[in-house]
């Protein structure tokens, strides 16, 4: 195995967080602002990129990293290593309710595909990439753009979910129908494409969007129920609007207008 071999153990049950654990030597990669805590002997470092490689150079470091910045991500990742003796504990949190599902690339041929912003943290030696989108219609509506980021390696990685997850295995040409932001990820062999909902009424009064995301096996999918843009944009919508009251609420004309955009007052 070129990644290196760790244990794990998710504890929690809507606030999780993972805890990994390091032989002497060994090491894990994370997203800013992940960690947790860790035990003494683990040490933090940040570095360019994922550190996946060892022999790219400096140049290739700022490459590497440079296609983060296109995902969305800081050019930086970070590294915790044991260099102490003995087995030492580090451990991730998500950011927002929800689940952390473990993969292992191993069972996945060597890649899984995910929301740029799902990737929580991995052995060292996982590759973390971005993945284009070659066609239009998924680049310009799929809700994460041309660019997912893309997981590879044969090590354990973790990503996480908003809300409930759920994980479909597709046979041969079943096809299932998501919102476009409910996707966690999906294996390599996944057809991902966008269709149009269709129809005047749902266009313009469903609330759902304009477009769903098509995914066709074979292959396995992960989906979130409550996505963090669905999250934030409640919270927006609750939140006291500048002057204090929102206008339109307790008033019919304003229950109208939520109606229309498709709020459901909760």
């Amino acid at each position: 195995m070129n990644a290196h071999e760790v244990d794990f153990q998710i504890f929690g049950e809507e606030m999780q967080y993972v805890e990994l654990e390091l032989d002497p030597r060994e090491a894990v990669i994370a997203e800013a602002g992940n960690f947790m805590m860790m035990e003494n002997g683990v040490k933090m470092n940040t570095i360019f990129g994922d550190g996946s490689s060892k022999d790219e150079g400096f140049l290739g470091k700022i490459l590497g990293a440079g296609k983060r910045l296109l995902t969305g991500e800081s050019l930086f990742m970070t590294i915790f290593s044991n260099e102490g003796e003995g087995k030492k504990k580090v451990s991730f949190a998500s950011p927002y309710p929800g689940k952390i599902i473990p993969i292992d690339l191993t069972q996945f041929n060597g890649k899984f595909i995910c929301q740029k912003d799902a990737f929580l943290c991995a052995a060292k030696g996982v590759s973390i990439g971005i993945e284009f989108s070659r066609k239009l219609g998924r680049g310009f509506f799929g809700g994460e753009g041309f660019i997912m980021q893309k997981i590879e390696g044969d090590g354990m990685a973790f990503v996480h979910s908003g809300g409930t997850m759920a994980r479909k295995e597709l046979k041969p040409g079943e096809k299932l129908n998501v919102d476009t932001g409910c996707i966690i990820g999906f294996t390599r062999e996944v057809n991902y494409d966008i269709e149009f909902i269709g129809g005047i009424k749902n266009s313009l009064f469903g609330g759902e969007g304009l477009f769903y995301a098509t995914l066709t096996g074979p292959g396995v999918v992960y989906i979130q129920s409550l996505p963090f843009s669905r999250l934030a944009s409640r919270i927006w919508q609750a939140a006291p609007q500048e002057g204090g009251k929102d206008k339109g609420e307790g008033s019919i004309l304003g229950g109208l207008g939520n109606a229309m955009r498709g709020d459901r007052g909760f």
